[in-house]
């Protein structure tokens, strides 16, 4: 990774945007992928799409979701506490004693996840966080004093944590890699294309990073109607089963180092998916398999069952502690899915045809 693509990675994934407010966000992805495509736009809820030869009638999409998980403020108590719902599927467990950054109509005011002193506490019966007991804490004294700062019922909050490496970059550990990750994945899919002297697309390439994944997939729905792709790539994270307290029997084994995870599963083509296995075993990019019963739970499900049909693949990057704060996945990894989209791009024909019988 040149300075370039760190620069844009550091950015990109220290940008808060929750779920339903992506849109500086989105700002800072336009931005870098703009020199690398011929058109861009941006649909009513904010999904962007850079375009590389955007009059072919084939039509090819890389997809991430640049949403992250938050917290809405849901009830302001007269002594001045907030309570919280979620916005996406924000863990309450992990909520005490986390700072926050509450997004409110007179600017950004910072918080904190309040919870009881240990010594008050007698063990055996402490209580657990849920939500119905996790708090936030702004230094208000009153209501009043809260709506004062410009914080309503409906203000949504994120956790203010950023991204850093561990051992000397092994890692990228941070909020929000699910899944603003990917969007820089498919960025720098689109820088490598444009770069690459001998090489041109023979059909449209729509690199897409959607909104508002975290609550049902509903950006990539209302895009895909749009585009009306021929085939679409999505790429997501998965469970980097390897750390502590994961069932293998459960989750699958897969870790973080071993490659990119390719996932079998009914929305999943399976044509799609034997051309990405032989990419990767012609280019030797590591992957690994995981399996998903009935949906796969990312956009892919909702690129393959739109328009009559949209031969769909899913490429996920192992992931530790997601839906923390501090979500880590391989630098290895986020290479070689950048590298096995970028080469399977590069060996697809135009008008490939993906029907298991013709």
């Amino acid at each position: 990774m040149d300075q370039h693509s760190k620069d844009f990675l550091y950015k990109y994934l220290n940008n808060h945007s929750p779920t339903g407010y992506e849109a500086e966000g989105q700002k800072i992805w336009l931005d870098y992928i703009k020199p690398y495509v011929d058109e861009f736009f941006v649909d009513n809820y904010g999904t962007a799409v850079g375009v590389v030869n955007p009059d072919a009638p084939y039509k090819v999409v890389i997809e991430a979701h640049a949403d992250e998980i938050s917290w809405f403020v849901n009830y302001i108590s007269p002594e001045g506490y907030i309570y919280v719902i979620r916005n996406g599927g924000s863990d309450h467990q992990i909520a005490p004693s986390k700072r926050v950054l509450l997004h409110g109509e007179k600017g950004i005011v910072e918080g904190i996840f309040g919870w009881p002193a240990i010594h008050t506490r007698k063990p055996g019966k402490e209580a657990n966080p849920t939500l119905e007991n996790i708090f936030i804490d702004v230094g208000a004294e009153s209501k009043e004093e809260v709506e004062e700062l410009g914080i309503h019922v409906g203000t949504v909050i994120t956790y203010e944590d950023q991204l850093h490496e561990l051992f000397n970059g092994r890692y990228y550990s941070g909020r929000a890699l699910d899944n603003r990750i990917g969007g820089f994945m498919i960025a720098e899919v689109a820088r490598r294309i444009k770069e690459e002297k001998d090489y041109t697309p023979p059909f449209g390439l729509y690199i897409v990073n959607a909104v508002q994944e975290e609550v049902g997939l509903r950006g990539a729905e209302m895009i895909t109607q749009t585009i009306k792709p021929n085939v679409a790539i999505v790429t997501d994270v998965c469970h980097d089963s390897s750390a502590p307290m994961y069932n293998k029997q459960l989750e699958g084994d897969t870790k973080g180092g071993r490659g990119p995870v390719l996932t079998f599963a009914p929305a999943v083509q399976n044509n799609l998916l034997k051309m990405l296995i032989n990419t990767a075993n012609e280019k030797e990019i590591p992957f690994q398999r995981a399996a998903s019963s009935r949906v796969t739970g990312t956009d892919t499900d909702a690129f393959a069952y739109s328009n009559g049909g949209v031969p769909s693949a899913l490429i996920s990057l192992p992931l530790k502690y997601m839906h923390t704060t501090v979500e880590t996945a391989h630098a290895d990894d986020i290479e070689n899915t950048i590298k096995l989209m970028h080469e399977f791009i590069k060996q697809l024909e135009n008008n490939h045809d993906f029907r298991y019988i013709k």
